[in-house]
């Protein structure tokens, strides 16, 4: 997985990031002292080719571009490239953006054209954020085992009951998906097209202390209306309409998160280099950290070929938060604790890495992914080492 190499295409989108990456930092200690005053930051220059690169082209004026290429929606590649420069900036204000995040990936792949139309012209402001309602207090990585339930009320409606919880912009999302139940088993989890705002719909802000540009909520929802138009996957066999589609999101975000993880541990080496251009160590953990982000290029790679592959996806996560964890504590001891009230963002990323751990799953969820896949013969023997440098 080390030896991949970008395109100039790739290159190209690869120097958009970094150049925008100074933006986003500008305002990280803002956000993430008030992430729900983001009033001041919806018309950034970055915002705009964020939500411009993950939004379909029927709902755009066209893709984004740099320079002579071109850049259409769904590639994870090009996601995961833009990913560590934009992480490299901040990725509490990269969680922070309006627009389709995790569900916009959920209704590319279920949704029925009245379906995205819905949700991406909810979004078209540019000022609204979206939700991806899954887990549950309860059960959190366990996804099969969700218990809020989706009971029939008549033909063509039904009504949602159950507690959603650390929800991204769970809290200030007005649109997103609801993953319930209809009945046993995993082929009765549906996944529906929510509003925010119906009787029945409480959401409630949570307090965090890393990535809090990500926006932490919970959702109540108590007899919910939600119309059978609304569930996703209906023209699907019963086998893609639910925890299918789920799985490929999760393999897809895994990838992006660990390109934020990566990003965040190279501005850590900076801002340590930056005091310290000899600083101990400061060599190999940027060493390190190159391998890993080619590690996560290549993940990327394999789930654009996959969105099934979630061995490469769940490796990458797995490796770039573990090193991302270890790139904060070494440069905590590099610039002594003292550094932590001095130089604010040291003290801001060094909670933010904690942070990675739980998105799309904890780094015990992903080591049974690449077990499982072991076992089923789908990775071969010494595939699934990561990159010696992060071992």
């Amino acid at each position: 997985m080390t030896g991949f190499e970008l395109d100039d295409r790739l290159r190209a989108l690869r120097g958009a990031g970094a150049d925008l990456a100074g933006q986003l930092r500008a305002h990280a200690m803002a956000v993430d002292a008030d992430p729900y005053r983001m009033a001041p930051y919806l018309d950034l220059a970055a915002y705009r080719m964020m939500r411009r690169s993950v939004t379909p082209l029927r709902y755009t004026d066209g893709p984004l571009r740099v320079g002579r290429f071109r850049y259409p929606p769904g590639s994870c590649l090009d996601q995961a490239v833009w990913g560590v420069e934009l992480g490299y900036g901040d990725a509490g204000m990269v969680l922070a953006c309006p627009g389709p995040s995790l569900a916009g990936v959920l209704v590319d792949e279920l949704a029925d054209d009245a379906q995205r139309d819905r949700f991406y012209e909810a979004l078209a402001d540019g000022t609204t954020w979206s939700f991806f309602a899954l887990t549950e207090p309860a059960h959190g990585s366990d996804a099969g085992a969700l218990e809020t339930a989706l009971r029939r009320d008549s033909p063509e409606h039904y009504r949602m009951y159950g507690t959603k919880r650390y929800i991204g912009n769970g809290s200030r999302g007005r649109v997103g998906v609801v993953f319930a139940r209809t009945g046993d088993g995993p082929l009765a989890i549906r996944a529906a097209l929510v509003t925010a705002g119906p009787p029945g719909f409480r959401a409630t802000a949570l307090d965090m202390v890393g990535l809090r540009g990500a926006a932490l909520g919970e959702i109540r929802l108590d007899g919910v209306p939600v119309a059978a138009e609304s569930l996703l996957g209906r023209h699907l066999s019963p086998t893609r309409q639910g925890l299918w589609g789920a799985v490929r999101v999760f393999n897809m975000m895994r990838v992006q998160v660990a390109a934020l993880a990566v990003g965040t541990g190279l501005a850590l080496v900076d801002l340590v280099r930056a005091d310290r251009p000899a600083a101990p160590g400061a060599q190999t953990m940027a060493a390190r950290l190159a391998a890993c982000r080619r590690m996560v290029y290549a993940a990327a790679a394999e789930v654009d070929r996959d969105r099934g592959a979630g061995q490469p996806s769940s490796l990458a996560k797995l490796t770039a938060t573990r090193l991302a964890r270890e790139a904060a504590r070494w440069a905590v001891g590099s610039l002594g604790p003292a550094a932590l009230v001095e130089r604010p963002l040291l003290e801001k990323w060094s909670r933010d890495v904690c942070a990675f751990e739980f998105m799309e799953g904890t780094s015990d969820i992903q080591r049974q992914h690449v077990v499982r896949s072991y076992l089923k013969g789908l990775v071969r023997r010494g595939a699934t080492a990561g990159p010696q440098e992060a071992s």
